[in-house]
């Protein structure tokens, strides 16, 4: 069984079905300082995918712990998709990345040996660019994780279009993944960064709390310093690096144009929760309070009201260029937020 109970990161234990209380556990992979995605048999035995610094590992183990091997993956990337059964040496997993367009293996646990199943033709040379992760220290000192795509001939000469994107919350990882249309970017001489700032689920429910409730704050200095790291580095300048994020990701956007204006060149804020004293009352809103917290509580209201991005647009300010988008239908975050703040 895949559990976090005293293990933020995660563990896999072995129980007895007739005695399940905590004291009969047996640990069987024990919380290491990587995020155990999750768990399948095979074979009798314990098949992990683990997220270690933002890049996949697929680790096989026996079923009492011993490690048998790791499975090899074509660069740093993602696994997920994973297919297999406690009776069965076939195991099935989808592998991706920036530069690797989601792919499907089979790896046989009695020999070891991996083999593609399907890969999509894609009109893509993917050789002439590469996928680098650097980290930065942002506001208070906190290490962040950061990819970097781009041409291999790059100059470092801060000209470079470059679009910066992250998410920031409800526990979701921002893992490395294919889009079809990066390639049209970077064959245009753009930079494609991500950086995995707090509120994900990159280093546990830690990282996650470290960007939650009163501690959202940490999410836009993440993502400001992501971009003042990439200036600094001369990879871009302000006037050429854009912003982009959806949902909870547009509220980073919205809160950091308010906040910065004048530290980004562009932005897209997607359908972004921007209304944070009154996103609650509407649809499915009231389930994102353990996320955000809710105006309706005081102490929550008092961090709320500094960054919501409807009530933080300043008359007179200069704001970058930003394009606002929302659908009529949507039921998650209602198009009121996007409304008003575009009105604001």
């Amino acid at each position: 069984m895949q559990t976090t109970l005293d293990a933020p990161r995660g563990r896999i234990v072995a129980f007895n079905i007739g005695h399940p209380d905590v004291a009969h556990w047996r640990v069987v992979v024990p919380q290491t300082a990587a995020v155990i995605q999750s768990a399948s048999l095979a074979d009798g035995r314990v098949l992990v995918n683990k997220l270690k610094d933002v890049k996949s590992e697929l680790e096989l183990y026996a079923s009492d712990g011993k490690h048998l091997a790791t499975l090899p993956l074509p660069t740093l990337g993602s696994v997920g998709g994973i297919s297999s059964h406690e009776d069965s040496k076939q195991v099935y997993y989808a592998f991706t990345s920036f530069l690797y367009p989601t792919t499907i293996f089979n790896y046989d646990v009695s020999d070891g040996k991996t083999s593609t199943v399907f890969k999509p033709d894609v009109p893509f040379d993917p050789s002439n660019y590469e996928t680098v992760q650097v980290f930065y220290h942002s506001k208070d000192g906190t290490r962040v994780p950061m990819f970097l795509t781009y041409r291999k001939s790059l100059k470092r000469d801060g000209l470079n279009p470059t679009l910066l994107y992250a998410y920031g919350g409800f526990d979701i990882s921002i893992t490395p993944s294919f889009s079809p249309t990066l390639p049209v970017w970077l064959e245009l001489g753009g930079i494609y960064a991500v950086a995995n700032i707090r509120g994900g689920g990159e280093y546990g429910e830690a990282w996650h709390k470290a960007g939650m409730l009163g501690n959202k704050q940490n999410v836009f200095n993440d993502f400001a310093w992501a971009a003042k790291w990439l200036v600094k580095n001369r990879y871009t300048e302000v006037r050429r690096l854009g912003i982009q994020g959806y949902s909870n990701g547009g509220l980073l956007i919205g809160a950091s144009i308010t906040e910065r204006p004048r530290l980004f060149g562009a932005a897209y804020a997607g359908a972004g929760v921007m209304d944070m004293l009154r996103y609650q009352k509407f649809s499915g809103g009231a389930l994102w309070a353990p996320e955000y917290g809710t105006a309706d509580v005081k102490k929550d209201f008092e961090w709320l009201i500094k960054y919501s991005p409807v009530q933080n647009v300043r008359p007179g300010t200069c704001y970058p260029p930003t394009i606002i988008t929302t659908a009529d239908h949507d039921d998650r975050v209602v198009p009121s937020n996007s409304y008003k703040f575009t009105a604001a």
